[in-house]
């Protein structure tokens, strides 16, 4: 369940309903891969600076410690002692990522990449995963094609995408009753696929939105491509997509990307960029991005960014030189300080462009933000 609180131009606030809790939306959802966030990040530190919601990734829980052992364990809320919400992808990505797989028209063979070990893993098995995990949105299984200008490849996996969001949603459907309230069960979200082609994407777009999901997502973005192609498609899809559903880009992206994308009524986001970039020095600031292993920075006794209420920035009062050398010499706790302070970067972003459409005012808001926000190096 979605309800469309305010809408700014095309830019919306909204709320989704779950088991574990609502969802304020635009929102960013950091990535716990493996029931963990990188960095060392603790679950009590993640809903300190502000999440909603964490992402959990049904390849790598079901390859370790895998989803019937969570779920003897009480499920991964439980598991992790996370009581928010959690989405979960279905496994799609990360399989057609691998090299040694085989595709067929029901579901990939594929070997670990721990210990080579061959998996199967189709639309029903990717549903029977994220329900044993417990999650709250579960992604329907879609084929994630490259980013290629192969119009008859990329078809092939809207092909499929189409076929197997009927078998993720028929196997879903047989487990709960969609006429239920998201309130008592969780939500299945479908995905459209389509590279850049928008013929495809408008055609993927009209299937998977023709069966009742929850919500639908944009997948098989930001795989490559030029941000302006990414924008391209998103204004010819998104004014498609229901106006009733949360909208979900999924790997995306930048706070530029985010803000372009909410302008172009987006909700939901997830990206492992904000942690990523933090464990190799990379820090989000309001006037940009600076790369803190930079020599300039080792005699710096500023605090990551001076406008920051993060608790690294505001309460402990670390300064650039200090995190810099915990980084430089490979201190866990360098990686933890500055990936504490990229996600509330992020999530702050978020409540701001809230509160900006709230009072109509969203293109001032990212206007006034990305004039600031030049990236640089240094």
């Amino acid at each position: 369940m979605f309800t469309l609180e305010h809408q700014d131009g095309k830019a919306r606030v909204g709320i989704v309903y779950t088991p574990h809790g609502e969802i304020q939306t635009p929102v960013f959802m950091p990535v716990a891969t493996r029931g963990a966030m990188k960095g060392a990040v603790g679950f009590d530190e993640l809903e300190r600076l502000g999440a909603q919601i964490s992402l959990g990734n049904t390849y790598h829980l079901h390859l370790k410690p895998g989803s019937s052992l969570i779920q003897r364990m009480g499920g991964l809320h439980y598991w992790e002692r996370w009581d928010k919400p959690i989405l979960t992808d279905s496994g799609g990505f990360q399989v057609f990522s691998i090299q040694d797989k085989k595709i067929t028209d029901d579901g990939v063979w594929f070997h670990s990449h721990i210990d080579g070990a061959l998996f199967y893993l189709d639309a029903e098995t990717s549903m029977q995963i994220q329900i044993e995990l417990g999650s709250d949105i579960v992604m329907a299984f879609d084929e994630c094609p490259p980013n290629v200008p192969d119009f008859c490849a990329i078809e092939k996996a809207v092909n499929k995408t189409t076929a197997w969001a009927k078998r993720s949603l028929d196997y879903f459907s047989k487990r709960y009753n969609l006429r239920h309230s998201t309130i008592q069960r969780p939500q299945i979200f479908g995905i459209i696929q389509g590279g850049s082609f928008s013929e495809l994407r408008y055609r993927s777009l009209c299937e998977i939105t023709s069966m009742p999901f929850d919500g639908f997502a944009m997948g098989g973005l930001a795989v490559g491509e030029p941000p302006q192609e990414m924008y391209k498609v998103l204004d010819t899809i998104v004014e498609h997509m229901p106006k009733n559903k949360p909208r979900y880009l999924m790997g995306v992206g930048t706070p530029i990307d985010l803000l372009e994308a909410i302008e172009r009524g987006i909700d939901m986001f997830d990206c492992v960029l904000p942690a990523r970039n933090a464990r190799h020095g990379s820090i989000f600031t309001r006037d940009g991005v600076i790369k803190l292993k930079n020599a300039q920075f080792a005699e710096d006794s500023q605090v990551l960014d001076p406008e920051c209420s993060c608790e690294v920035c505001k309460e402990k009062q670390c300064t650039r030189s200090y995190i810099r050398s915990l980084l430089k010499v490979g201190e866990h706790l360098g990686q933890k300080y500055a990936t504490i302070h990229n996600l509330f970067f992020y999530h702050e972003l978020m409540r701001n462009a809230r509160n900006a459409i709230m009072q109509n005012k969203y293109s001032e808001f990212k206007k006034n933000f990305l004039d600031r926000y030049v990236s640089r190096s240094v």
